[in-house]
């Protein structure tokens, strides 16, 4: 395609348990100003609600392009599972939504809003995230890096050597579905609804994650507890994680990373607690360094890089 790369631009469309949202992003990795938007999902979500919510994002972030730009294409990361062949993906926290068609939908959306085929682009949105900020984030110049969301759900992705490893169907990174204990899975154990879940079991009375946070920060010790015990299992399973891998850093971002200052030092305490030998005890926690951008700025990627 003719022009200049600083009119190359790519829709990036991020579709997670919570929220549904769409963008453009420039070949610098910007996020374009007034092209933002985002839709509610959830366990309730269904093919027409997510079809519909789509059109609307899409239609918004491609209303915001300049008479210049040139959109490429688009990526879309999205909760897993991913079928990157069939570009369908098969999510654990919308049950209803198993089977459709994502990518299809994004790129009917795409091309009816500009009048010609867009070429478009799936894959799951935790190796988005590893994407974004092995290229402009807190893992950039990393031998092996891990990028998680702790979040609705856990998951993540893996850059290794400069190169994101999506595994042979496009899947490997999902943290979150492996087992904390023979019954729970970590995204069981360690997720804002599980520990909201959690702390309400021991009798603690608010509803929400920032209920657990604010709660916490107060000195409710069911509160903190349940904080602190989502970051013991991140912290454990990453320390798995780096032992298989030989990790040199884990960026964490997704809301509920943000539920305690100390999320972060926490999971690092666990981690390297944890971890069975030296080279996986060395493996660096921090926080995300796109934050809430990361998986639109990873989902562009996919076009843009």
């Amino acid at each position: 395609m003719s022009g200049s790369a600083e009119r190359m631009i790519a829709l990036a469309v991020d579709v997670g348990g919570t929220k549904l949202e769409a963008a453009l992003v420039r070949a610098d990795g910007t996020v374009v100003a007034g092209t933002r938007s985002r839709r509610d999902t959830g366990p309730s979500a269904t093919f027409g609600s997510l079809r519909a919510a789509i059109g609307e994002v899409v239609a918004h972030a491609l209303a915001g392009r300049g008479a210049d730009d040139q959109v490429i294409g688009a990526g879309i990361g999205s909760a897993g599972p991913v079928d990157r062949e069939q570009g369908t993906i098969a999510p654990v926290n919308m049950p209803d939504a198993r089977g459709f068609d994502l990518r299809g939908a994004v790129r009917e959306a795409a091309s009816a809003a500009l009048g010609a085929p867009v070429p478009t682009v799936l894959a799951h949105d935790g190796g988005c995230l590893a994407l974004a900020e092995s290229w402009l984030g807190a893992t950039r110049g990393a031998a092996a890096s891990l990028s998680i969301v702790v979040s609705t759900g856990v998951g993540g992705g893996f850059v290794v050597g400069g190169s994101y490893l999506p595994g042979s169907s496009g899947n490997a990174g999902h943290l979150g579905q492996v087992h904390a204990t023979p019954e729970l899975t970590v995204e069981q154990v360690a997720s804002g609804p599980a520990s909201v879940a959690w702390a309400r079991e021991q009798g603690w009375s608010g509803e929400r994650g920032e209920d657990l946070a604010r709660d916490a920060a107060a000195g409710d010790g069911i509160a903190r507890a349940a904080i602190e015990r989502s970051a013991r299992t991140v912290g454990a399973a990453l320390a798995d994680a780096s032992t298989l891998v030989d990790l040199e850093v884990v960026a964490i971002g997704g809301g509920f990373s943000r539920v305690a200052e100390d999320y972060i030092e926490l999971v690092q305490a666990a981690l390297t607690e944890t971890a069975a030998h030296d080279y996986s005890r060395r493996t660096r926690v921090v926080r995300s360094g796109l934050g809430d951008e990361g998986p639109l700025i990873g989902a562009a990627a996919l076009v843009l890089r």
